[in-house]
This record gives C-alpha cells, sequence and structure tokens, in this order.
C-alpha cells in the first residue's frame, strides 16, 4: 500500500517547532509494512490544504493518505473541513473508530473532529497531531486499512 503522511501544523513549517508526528507516523507505517510515497508539512490555511490534498489524492501515486494534525477545535484547526472540501465520499466508520478507540485511553479524544474521505482511488484518514495520539489512532484502524483499499480499487468484499 502506498502511504503519504501529511503534516498540518502552522508552527512546523515556519520552522518554529519539530514535527514529531510525521516521522511517528513513517516510522509506524514502515513497520507495518507500507510503502511511504511522501512525507510533507503544510500550513493549517485551509486552501493551501485543500490545494495539496488534491495534488495527492488526483496523482493517483498514493493509495492512502494520513494527515496528522489541525482535528481540534483550535480557531486554526482546519483539516476536517479542508478534508471533506476535497471529498468524493465519506467513510463516517473510520472516523468513529478513531475516537472510540481513542477515548479509552485518553478521554479527551471525544473532542477530536477528525474525518475520512475517499477521492478519486485515495482514503484520506485525518489524525490527532500528537506523535503518541497519530500512531494510537493508525493502529486502531491499520487492520482495516488494506482491505478498504482493495474494495476502493474495485475487489469484492469477503
Amino acid at each position: 500500500m502506498r502511504v503519504s503522511v501529511l503534516t498540518i501544523s502552522d508552527s512546523v513549517t515556519r520552522g518554529e517547532r519539530e514535527d514529531l508526528s510525521g516521522p511517528a507516523l513513517v516510522k509506524r507505517v514502515r513497520e507495518l509494512g507500507w510503502e511511504v510515497t511522501s512525507a510533507l508539512r503544510c500550513s493549517d490555511d485551509p486552501a493551501g490544504l485543500r490545494s495539496q490534498l488534491r495534488e495527492l489524492a488526483d496523482s493517483r501515486r498514493v493509495d492512502l493518505i494520513l494527515t496528522t494534525g489541525g482535528t481540534g477545535l483550535g480557531p486554526r484547526d482546519n483539516t476536517p473541513e479542508a478534508t471533506i472540501d476535497i471529498a468524493e465520499r465519506i467513510v463516517p466508520g473510520i472516523a468513529e473508530e478513531l475516537r472510540r478507540k481513542g477515548a479509552e485511553k485518553t478521554p479527551a479524544a471525544i473532542l477530536s473532529r477528525g474525518v475520512a474521505v475517499i477521492r478519486h482511488r485515495s482514503l484520506i484518514v485525518n489524525l490527532p497531531g500528537s506523535p503518541k495520539g497519530a500512531v494510537e489512532s493508525l493502529d486502531a484502524v491499520a487492520h482495516l486499512l488494506p482491505h478498504a483499499i482493495s474494495v476502493l480499487n474495485g475487489a469484492h468484499h469477503n
């Protein structure tokens, strides 16, 4: 499975803070045996984020786009809205499972507004911005993602 990791953070893109979540996700994706095609950074600007997501999904060179950051309640947390804006279809069960599993360890995980959507043949999943939250969230649904990508590409449900 071809995966792109996109860290969404104003402070990371300005060089004011080190990106810890993106590298943590890249490491975990590789441990799962999936191919990392890119690890990028983007500010919280909605237009720029929409453009970056479109470019990745429309390239058709990536099956799964994992975003990290911008899913909270803060005024610059625009990731879910930007993701929905470029979506063709929404996959609510993935985001519901991320919140359900996250709340088992961190009650505040229920406040995450992340979504999961489809654009062309790419699945886009918004993950939290902390390294621990991002990796734990990925692990909560990792077993489902290869099958989801397979079905997205025309395979039948087993």
